[in-house]
């Protein structure tokens, strides 16, 4: 029997301008970070039910494989989520300030 090898992509695809696992809408950062935080893939799994742990697998295994590429792409993700986060807290000015807070819960 002869074992056919090929080189796969990993198990990625784009999807509301985020890299989504697998066909569900868990993404590449909620796995690398679980991942970061040394849980194992099975762990992830088990934490998000939906994902396979083959897909798992080839993840982990891609960022280890191109981590620096992978850790641009998180990098650039976060600027956007401070930049989005930012724009919100401009257009939307909290009218309390933390001694109003404090006033509130009685300190």
């Amino acid at each position: 029997m002869t074992l056919h090898l090929a080189a796969e992509a990993p198990p990625l695809r784009e999807q509301d301008g985020a890299l989504r696992v697998g066909r569900t809408r868990v993404t590449l950062e909620t796995v690398l970070w679980e991942f970061q935080q040394g849980a194992t893939p099975e762990a992830i799994v088990e934490r998000y039910p939906i994902l396979e742990l083959a897909d798992v697998y080839d993840v982990v295994a891609y960022y280890l494989r191109h981590r620096d590429d992978v850790d641009a792409y998180l990098e650039a993700q976060e600027q956007t989520f401070r930049d989005v986060a930012d724009e919100v807290l401009r257009a939307f000015p909290s009218r309390f300030t933390r001694a109003d807070l404090e006033r509130r819960v009685g300190r």
